[in-house]
């Protein structure tokens, strides 16, 4: 059981660690590698979910065999023969009842949050229908405002919202670049990539690097929508737009152009990157195929041996 418990354990590295792992995920790397660090902190999500519920059940089988595939197998087996969970201790069903429990715990928080955040979204796309006008020039709704405001209510119908002093503010320019990162935000759906990061920051609190998560991908995912702009448009109109728009943040549900590291984008923005070394990616992505790969071959594994040795 050792090797499967260390290919399940693995996962909880970067969760146990905390700060430490959170302070490099969130180091100057990340800006330069934004995709990157998005998929690495995906699989630490992902990753640590499926790793500590592995963990359970590894511990809960082990009296039924010396591997766990094989112990997964035989209580598959004997639930389906009548003999339910004989030949598991107290401890045993513990740790049944934490993988059970955990991997409830996670879907009804990941439901409850999607539901939420669906029907906020449906609230602002007929907010944006009743209040705004439609602009065949911007392809965008224009609000009758006069503070300059630029967001996104993402779903499968987005939204690109204007206001009347964003388009008196912005030059042609700076509007262009405003557009492209917006619609870069509904054509990702990166509403649905933050998804599970609420979900796991509202179902543990308590935990730093689900906390650390939460602070950090909406950053990243800012990043990703600037990196199209500056694609299409140069980084200098939309750090300008970005300098010039800066103001609270829009409403729940919506992305906004100015909601997250203002200072830090535009910095990025202006930054001459250079050429990025091609190891940091790899490194990032290597990682996020440990990080997930044993949770996955642990989970896998009772299917494989279903397959080989039907019940």
């Amino acid at each position: 059981m050792t090797v499967w418990l260390a290919a399940a354990g693995v996962a909880l590295v970067p969760i146990l660690l905390g700060r430490h792992a959170s302070a490099w995920l969130t180091g100057p790397w990340a800006s330069r590698c934004p995709r990157a660090a998005l998929v690495l902190w995906q699989a630490v999500g992902l990753g640590g979910g499926l790793g500590a519920a592995a963990l359970g059940l590894i511990a809960a089988v082990a009296p039924l065999a010396a591997a766990f595939p094989h112990g997964m197998h035989t209580l598959a087996r004997q639930v389906l023969d009548g003999a339910g969970l004989a030949g598991l201790g107290p401890g045993h069903l513990a740790a049944l009842a934490w993988s059970a429990g955990l991997i409830l715990w996670l879907l009804t928080h990941t439901v409850r949050i999607t539901v939420k955040t669906v029907a906020e979204q449906r609230r602002q796309r007929l907010l944006v229908d009743v209040l705004a006008e439609h602009s065949p020039v911007h392809d965008a709704y224009v609000l009758p405002a006069a503070e300059p405001v630029a967001y996104c209510v993402p779903g499968r119908r987005a939204r690109v919202v204007l206001s009347r002093g964003t388009l008196e503010l912005l030059g042609a320019r700076e509007l262009r670049a405003v557009l492209s990162h917006e619609r870069a935000h509904a054509r990702g759906r990166h509403d649905l990539v933050l998804l599970p990061f609420i979900a796991l920051a509202k179902a543990f609190p308590w935990l730093p690097a689900a906390r650390a998560a939460r602070e950090a991908v909406p950053l990243l995912l800012e990043m990703l929508a600037d990196d199209r702009a500056r694609r299409a448009h140069g980084p200098l109109p939309l750090a300008r737009a970005l300098v010039e728009m800066a103001a609270p943040p829009a409403a729940a549900g919506t992305l906004a152009l100015a909601d997250a590291g203002v200072a830090d984008r535009v910095r990025r923005l202006l930054a001459d990157a250079g050429p990025r070394p091609g190891w940091i990616p790899a490194a990032a992505y290597s990682g996020a195929g440990l990080l997930l790969g044993g949770p996955a071959a642990v989970l896998l594994a009772p299917l494989l041996c279903v397959l080989l040795w039907p019940m």
